[in-house]
């Protein structure tokens, strides 16, 4: 069982190699466990430091994003034969020795996806800015809502993927990767465990370059929910579209009909009608739409399925090599 922790690193030299220090060696089930960190374009020599602290170190030349960062660990991760994979932020908010806590519902076959949660336990709720922390409950509703289960807390960078989780992965956001990876893995059908953990609610050093402003964290994030959902479940995404259309056609001629009803004429609100009809037409336009997308949601499905087998099948390879 060979265990790998990825540290996304921007800048970090202040915490990075007291993180890698207090990761918990050995951990019960884990054979080997390895550090990759992933510096994205650092310019305070936070790579050389995780590298005389032992870690694989995948060095981006200037910053992608902790999205592509994560991609990348996941791609080296896959290189070294991780059977479990387990992403934990440089700035040291996190505990590692919650680690062993964090991957044995994996190592019991409970769970395929396992991410630390910061409020599912009102106990070990964090202190930090109320408007933080209604912004992490308000998308982590949506998150529920849209994935049909509940979760407290789907925007912490402290989480275990086990190998048939992180193979099936397929994630194209650069920004940020916590959403989208929920919903890649709850509509792939993979069990998904919060396990509350006790986190430092601000950062010792420096700011969050994903959370530094909320406005902009907010708008990219339900971005890249959307999109994610839009992928996933285009039926259900312009259907909703298409309905909501529908029914602003349907209240136009409600008061057409009414007012000609009352008069005995049209004038002077044609126009309504005429807006119900341009709302009707767009409402069929979007929800064939829908249907188009339905279908290539198919071919989306088959590819994934696909690149799924291949990954075992280059793991396998690997392994008789």
């Amino acid at each position: 069982m060979r265990l790998v922790i990825q540290i996304p690193a921007l800048n970090e030299a202040m915490t990075i190699a007291s993180v890698i220090k207090a990761i918990p060696t050995p951990i019960a089930g884990v054979d080997e466990c390895l550090v990759v960190v992933v510096d994205d374009g650092s310019t305070d020599g936070t790579g050389d430091l995780a590298r005389a602290e032992g870690a694989v170190v995948v060095r981006h030349p200037t910053p992608c994003g902790v999205g592509t960062a994560f991609r990348s660990g996941l791609r080296k991760s896959e290189e070294l034969g991780a059977d479990i994979v387990v992403t934990i932020d440089a700035d040291g908010q996190f505990n590692p020795n919650d680690i062993p806590k964090l991957i044995e519902p994996i190592l019991r076959d409970e769970a395929d996806f396992v991410t630390a949660s910061r409020f599912a336990d009102p106990a070990l709720a964090p202190e930090m800015p109320k408007a933080k922390r209604w912004g992490n409950d308000v998308i982590a509703r949506w998150l529920s809502r849209l994935t049909g289960q509940r979760f407290y807390d789907v925007s912490c960078g402290f989480r275990a993927y086990s190998k048939e989780a992180y193979f099936r992965l397929v994630l194209l956001g650069e920004f940020t990767y916590t959403h989208e990876t929920f919903l890649n893995l709850a509509f792939s059908g993979l069990r998904i465990r919060e396990v509350p953990v006790r986190v430092r609610g601000q950062r010792e050093f420096g700011k969050s370059r994903v959370a530094s402003n909320l406005f902009n964290y907010g708008y990219r994030a339900a971005s890249i929910i959307l999109k994610t959902y839009r992928d996933y479940r285009p039926l259900r995404f312009f259907g909703t579209m298409a309905a909501s259309l529908a029914i602003v056609a349907l209240f136009f001629f409600g008061f057409l009909a009414a007012y000609w009803l009352y008069h005995g004429s049209f004038t002077p609100f044609k126009w309504t009608g005429v807006t119900g009809l341009v709302l009707t037409g767009l409402a069929m336009l979007v929800f064939v739409l829908g249907v188009v997308a339905e279908m290539l949601d198919r071919v989306r499905a088959s590819q994934a399925e696909v690149l799924y087998r291949l990954r075992i099948l280059e793991r396998k390879l690997r392994e008789t090599l």
